[in-house]
């Protein structure tokens, strides 16, 4: 597939020689930036965004792309294509040496439009984002600007960029810091970058098998995540493997703390790996990497009219698959917080909000991450046997299950404790609370409602359909499957955020109470 590029440009600044004041400027065009750069086009917010590059990184990166993501991306316009030229999985197995020990499936319930898990390599995901903000008059991407200055002052910031045609001033009302583990933006604002780097090393592979080979059972179609534990073909450590778009797999090896990165780096290498993996040597090796992780987080996600977002403000270990979909989660997160405030209709703690939600989420993820990495490479001979009688337990018990961790697939953190939220005034006998991501479910006329959410604010109504000034309602039956997800009965009503997350909910309708939470859940003080 050919991949767009967004080539060097001179811009309005370079030629007038003076700054033009831009409502928001995004630093780094990976996925975060560019999902951020199309949630505030569709909120009518004009966006610069600049990366040092001008094209797509190669090769598949972040692959796995969750149900919450999916959902974030169809409402800015790509969910659809990335659904359907994924690859959809919901199923994984986890072997011990040779033996399953056991197997777990992440949407065993029907009634979603999107599926659990899409397998789409990030250049192809990243193409499909360029292309929507290349149709899109409201954002502007400029390649190869370099961000190398900044400050900040009562009225907004200067970025100081660097371009093949010398430096220049950029002006903005809003900065928002996408641009990776290494974050220039984090480094010039002189934000810590803190937490634990871990020493063992993974090899990446991205291969495509010959038309016929079908090796240790793999199955096209019906794809599933598989993970080892000591397997037969690389004892003593771990390999995980994916179906991906376009026929290729995606394995990961654990190499070990010890390895030798410039050997391992060799392709007659890498190809004896698969091959003693796949049990044939009858594939390409389409590209590859090796990479060491860390999971930390920036002290602060806002220093002022600066924000952090995805790597940029956070790193965790590829297992689990919450490093890409945290990040797009966090561009979900302040996308229609950073509109309202340009728009006058939200205050600024909205802002601090963003930061409170989303340094949980980062903590959230981080715990998740470490406890697997842990597990998946055990540092004591204790921790080692410990593992092992979990393992082996796993197959025959239901109680040990739990305590294998090939890595916890991602999920939106619930925010229960958000400044945004209004708790609830009485029991509730299930549904999300508020603080909590609000439940997709078809609707009686055709559709779903995570489309019908998208937008702004909005007000479900079960059973019976109410009116509040300024507020679209969404009248749900009082009974069906809409109702049973949301624990709701006639005369319920749920008020959902523009990022599909809970703000408050009640038994009965109350026009006070829904504006009280209106105005909370906007940052506004009370």
């Amino acid at each position: 597939m050919s991949l767009p590029q967004y080539p060097y440009h001179q811009s309005l600044e370079q030629r007038s020689g003076q700054p033009q004041r831009r409502p928001v400027v995004i630093v780094g065009a990976g996925p975060v930036g560019l999902t951020l750069a199309l949630d505030l086009a569709k909120r009518d917010v004009p966006v610069v965004v600049i990366d040092d590059s001008d094209r797509i990184g190669e090769g598949s990166r972040a692959v796995c792309w969750a149900k919450k993501t999916l959902e974030v991306f169809d409402r800015i316009g790509v969910g659809e294509a990335v659904a359907r030229e994924g690859v959809r999985w919901q199923r994984g197995r986890v072997f011990h040496g040779e033996r399953e020990a056991y197997a777990f499936d992440l949407l065993p319930e029907a009634g979603h439009k999107m599926p659990a898990m899409v397998n789409l390599q990030q250049d192809q995901v990243e193409a499909k984002l360029v292309r929507a903000i290349q149709l899109d008059a409201r954002i502007e991407l400029r390649g190869r600007h370099e961000l190398i200055g900044l400050e900040q002052d009562e009225g907004g910031v200067t970025l100081n960029v660097r371009t093949p045609d010398g430096l220049f001033d950029m002006r903005a009302d809003w900065v928002v810091a996408c641009d990776g583990a290494r974050s220039p933006t984090r480094q010039l604002l002189g934000l810590s970058f803190q937490g634990q780097v871990f020493e063992d090393r993974f090899l990446i592979a991205d291969v495509r098998l010959a038309p016929d080979a079908r090796p240790r059972g793999l199955d096209p179609a019906r794809p599933e995540r598989w993970f080892w534990f000591d397997p037969p073909f690389h004892r003593g450590q771990s390999v995980l493997l994916h179906a991906q778009a376009d026929g290729l797999w995606r394995i990961d090896f654990q190499l070990g703390r010890d390895a030798d990165v410039q050997a391992e780096r060799d392709p007659q290498r890498i190809r004896a790996r698969v091959a003693a993996m796949l049990d044939t040597d009858q594939f390409e090796l389409a590209w590859s990497s090796i990479y060491q992780f860390c999971c930390r987080r920036a002290e602060r996600f806002r220093s002022g009219r600066v924000l952090l977002a995805g790597d940029a403000a956070h790193q965790v270990s590829p297992f689990g698959a919450r490093g890409a979909n945290s990040g797009v989660q966090d561009a979900d997160n302040l996308g229609w917080k950073l509109a309202a405030v340009l728009k006058g209709e939200g205050g600024e703690g909205l802002l601090d909000a963003y930061e409170f939600e989303r340094l949980e989420a980062a903590d959230d993820n981080i715990g998740h991450s470490t406890r697997a990495t842990d597990f998946i490479s055990p540092k004591s001979a204790l921790s080692r046997r410990l593992r092992r009688a979990a393992l082996d337990l796993a197959a025959h018990e239901e109680f040990a299950k739990p305590l294998v961790n090939s890595g916890r697939l991602s999920t939106p953190t619930e925010h229960v404790d958000s400044p945004l939220s209004t708790p609830d005034d009485g029991p509730w006998a299930g549904g999300p609370g508020p603080g909590c991501p609000a439940p997709d479910a078809p609707l009686d006329g055709g559709g779903w409602l995570g489309e019908a959410l998208a937008g702004g604010f909005a007000l479900l109504a079960f059973g019976w359909p109410v009116e509040v000034a300024g507020l679209r309602v969404i009248t749900l039956s009082g009974e069906g499957l809409a109702a049973t997800r949301y624990g709701a009965r006639p005369g319920s009503v749920y008020l959902v955020r523009p990022d599909a997350v809970v703000a408050a909910r009640w038994h009965a309708f109350d026009p006070d109470a829904v504006h009280a939470a209106l105005v909370r859940a906007c940052g506004r003080p009370e």
